[in-house]
């Protein structure tokens, strides 16, 4: 028997996104203090896990809260990723919101491996929708290496090493170039807003998933920088064979040509 004060505590904090054959749990807002660059800025952060499990589907209100909370024990989440979302400001009723679908990078984000741009991205997105007052970061796990997983990605620069590209390399070990999925962060941005919202992204792929949820009024601002000696080739194979779109003039990065 759960105790009736957790449940009281936890029971408005917990939604359900049904989503056909699935559900997204969703837990939040908690308050979520960060530091950027010396400065406190108060996000609201959220995590969710998509269930199969029919009973869980079927569970509503105070029933569905103790059931999960009696399942998380048993069910190891620990051994897999769960993806959350970081959110600022007025985001639900704004009329302008930033949002960056951000991929998991072990390398990048953690240890701020200059092999890739995606600490930098990481970090700056979170200013950019902090300074325009409402957005959202999603932190989307099982996206890492671009779908392949961490132990893969090792694999897969190792091959980089010896001269082979990005593509190249998770060709050759059998996977997608990309093979990152969506659907899962866009029920929850839609559950947690419904206007248009300005994607910061150089990755097309993103703006099509997003129209073709219905989000056919989306925008987008590019995120190019830190470039560097280490991911010169890395930039250049985003846009000459991911498809990336090009900087603007101004940027650091132009037109396939990286800035000295």
């Amino acid at each position: 028997m759960i105790n009736p004060d957790i449940l009281s505590i936890l029971q408005n904090k917990i939604s359900r996104i049904p989503m056909g054959n699935s559900t997204n749990i969703l837990v939040g807002p908690i308050t979520l203090p960060v530091n950027l660059d010396g400065e406190t800025i108060t996000f609201k952060w959220y995590s969710w896990l998509n269930v199969t499990d029919e009973e869980l589907q079927r569970a509503e209100g105070k029933e569905a809260t103790e059931l999960l909370i009696s399942r998380l024990s048993s069910m190891k989440l620990a051994d897999g990723q769960q993806s959350s979302v970081l959110v600022y400001g007025d985001f639900e009723h704004s009329e302008d919101a930033l949002i960056r679908m951000h991929s998991i990078c072990h390398t990048g984000d953690i240890f701020g491996s200059k092999r890739c741009d995606c600490g930098f991205q990481l970090h700056q997105s979170m200013k950019m929708i902090a300074q325009h007052g409402a957005g959202a970061l999603f932190y989307l796990a099982n996206h890492e290496g671009r779908g392949i997983g961490l132990f893969s990605k090792a694999m897969a620069y190792l091959l980089q090493e010896e001269g082979y590209d990005t593509v190249e390399a998770n060709l050759e070990l059998g996977f997608a170039d990309d093979s990152r999925d969506y659907t899962d962060a866009i029920s929850v941005l839609q559950h947690l807003r419904s206007h248009p919202v300005t994607l910061i992204t150089n990755n097309p792929k993103k703006l099509e998933a997003l129209r073709a949820a219905g989000m056919n009024t989306v925008k987008r601002v590019p995120l190019w920088g830190d470039v560097s000696a280490f991911n010169e080739k890395y930039l250049r194979t985003k846009v000459a064979r991911s498809g990336h779109l090009e900087a603007v003039p101004g940027a650091e990065f132009f037109e396939g040509r990286v800035a000295k």
